[in-house]
Parts: C-alpha cells; sequence; structure tokens
C-alpha cells in the first residue's frame, strides 16, 4: 500500500531529522521517514513531484534526466542507490564507481530538490523477501545474458516508486530493455507515474555516455566509437528506399559486419525488436529499437537505435 503522505507533519523550520542541506537548496535524506516527511511538505505546498533514480557516477546524461524532470514538474527527487540485487556474483558490484560528495555537487548545481542517499538496509530490511519480476521485456537479450538483473530493476523501482511517490519518472533510453520493463511494470500494477524516456546522451566522438566507460582504457575507448558510427551508417541505410532493407535480419547482419571491422569490439548481440514489448521483429516498422551490447575486454556496452518507421 503507498503511505498516505498528508498524515505527515510540515515541518518547515529547521530541516526533518535525517535530512541535511547541502549547496543552494537541495536538501539530503538517507532514510524512508525524512523522506516521506519532505515529500509530504513538497504535496501541501501544491508541487508535482519528478523523480530520477539512479546509481551515482553521474555523467551528463544523469544530468539530462534531471534537467528534463525539472521541465515537467516543480519539485524534482534524484536518488542514488547502487543496488546489489541487480547484479549478478561475477558483475561489478563493489567495484562500481562511487562518489557521492561529488555526485551531490553536480545535482545541487542543477537545481535538484531532494537527493534520496538510501543505505542497503533502507530499501532491503532484514528479512526483505519479496520480490517483483516482470516477464515479457525483460525476457532475452539483458535478461538472457544478466539472469535475474530485470528482477532486481523491478524491484528497486517499484519500493522507490512507493516511497518517492511521484507524478513523473525520468529514465534514459541507452538501457532500452530497462525502460520497457519499468513501463510494463506501471501498466501491470497500476502506478500513477508517468513515465519519460529520455534520448540518449553522447561524447563528441558520438560514444554514449556511461558511468562503466570508465573502465575502457584508451584503445578500447577508441574502439568503442564504432558503437555510434555502426547506429549512423544504419540509420542512413534504413532511409534508403525498398522493403529488404528492413528486414531483422539484413539488419542485424549489417551492424555485425561494422563492429566485426573493429578488432577490439566482440558483439554479444544486436536485435531489432519492438519498442514497447522488446519482443524481436522479422521487420523494421513501427516503433522499434535496434539493440546492441559489445564487450571491449572485460567492460560490456549497451547502445542503442529508436526509431519510428512507417
Amino acid at each position: 500500500m503507498i503511505r498516505d503522505l498528508s498524515l505527515a507533519q510540515d515541518n518547515s523550520a529547521p530541516a526533518v531529522a535525517g535530512a541535511s542541506t547541502g549547496a543552494g537548496n537541495m536538501v539530503t535524506v538517507e532514510g524512508a521517514e525524512a523522506l516521506w516527511k519532505q515529500v509530504a511538505m513538497a504535496r501541501r505546498r501544491g508541487h508535482r513531484i519528478a523523480f530520477v533514480p539512479t546509481m551515482g557516477a553521474l555523467h551528463e546524461g544523469h544530468l539530462s534526466l534531471l534537467r528534463r524532470a525539472r521541465q515537467l514538474a516543480d519539485w524534482v527527487v534524484v536518488s542514488i542507490f547502487v543496488n546489489p540485487t541487480q547484479f549478478a556474483a561475477d558483475e561489478d558490484l563493489d567495484a562500481y564507481p562511487r562518489d557521492h560528495r561529488r555526485d551531490a555537487e553536480l545535482l545541487a548545481a542543477q537545481g535538484c530538490d531532494l537527493l534520496f542517499l538510501p543505505a542497503v538496509d533502507t530499501i532491503y530490511p532484514p528479512g526483505h523477501s519479496t520480490f517483483v519480476d516482470v516477464e515479457g521485456p525483460s525476457r532475452g537479450f539483458e535478461g538472457a545474458q544478466r539472469p535475474g538483473h530485470f528482477r532486481g530493476v523491478a524491484t528497486v523501482v517499484t519500493q522507490l516508486f512507493h516511497m518517492v511517490q511521484p507524478d513523473v519518472a525520468v529514465f534514459g533510453q541507452k538501457d532500452a530493455q530497462q525502460l520497457a520493463v519499468v513501463r510494463q511494470l506501471v501498466r501491470d500494477l497500476h502506478l500513477p507515474v508517468e513515465i519519460v524516456g529520455a534520448p540518449i546522451v553522447r561524447e563528441a566522438d558520438g560514444l554514449a555516455m556511461s558511468s562503466r566507460n570508465v573502465y575502457l582504457d584508451p584503445a578500447q575507448r577508441q574502439a568503442a566509437t564504432v558503437l555510434s558510427r555502426a547506429l549512423r551508417r544504419l540509420e542512413a541505410h534504413l532511409a534508403a528506399p525498398g522493403d529488404e532493407a528492413r528486414q531483422a535480419t539484413a539488419i542485424e547482419a549489417f551492424i555485425a559486419r561494422l563492429i566485426a571491422a573493429e578488432p577490439l569490439a566482440r558483439l554479444d548481440y544486436v536485435a531489432v525488436v519492438d519498442a514497447r514489448t522488446f519482443e524481436p521483429l522479422s521487420q523494421a516498422e513501427g516503433e522499434v529499437v535496434i539493440a546492441l551490447a559489445v564487450r571491449f575486454g572485460p567492460t560490456r556496452l549497451l547502445d542503442n537505435l529508436h526509431l519510428t518507421l512507417q
């Protein structure tokens, strides 16, 4: 059940217990009770609330989500939580970059109103045993490559939505399958949250911004630009007349050839899928995502092209 925030007290003078102010007027809270009180005060003031969930290690891509959220609402909440349930045992949970002080400074400078910085036992208290599975869009691709990943994503997103109670939440389109999973979750559970997908933000050389880009050595970093170059060439290729170019097998072979030409790149998958369901398509038509995952040494990067084709 969603907590009734109208019962929380409005402590407008000093900040609520467990809350602190950072640069500008941004408030940082770590506990659930402190969060609920801050959200209740925002509701009392008639604010529309936008939410941007992150795992920290913020870059311009994350900050663009915050700016989009600011366009959609009066009061913006950003969470930083490295969610352990979406990492497999052999993945980079312990090594995942963390710099909360730097992240908080970036958020405050961009006009974030509240930073929610929970501990693991705030999200998963002792004895926690409830998880959320979203079938359909979670099958295949990242779901197959990373078993349990979307179960962890769906569980933490559900918890954060219930805690923050936003009117709108902004997610990046770079993680296109995750976005499809979240939209399915909201539909299936009738959650009163509008989900907005924000465009991929890229470096000057075209590489999609990602917290994992820091793992690349200089040669791998240069090689990784093959992802965006391949997608740009595909977009131009699809603009040519004729149905043959839009067959999924032709698109996937086109991308695979371009990726194979980069010696440091190892293709995990390329697929043409329905943007809403993430079901594979035989022909690229309607709202589609051409999704790919590529490894450069131990680092695995995602990228995609989101198109609406008549």
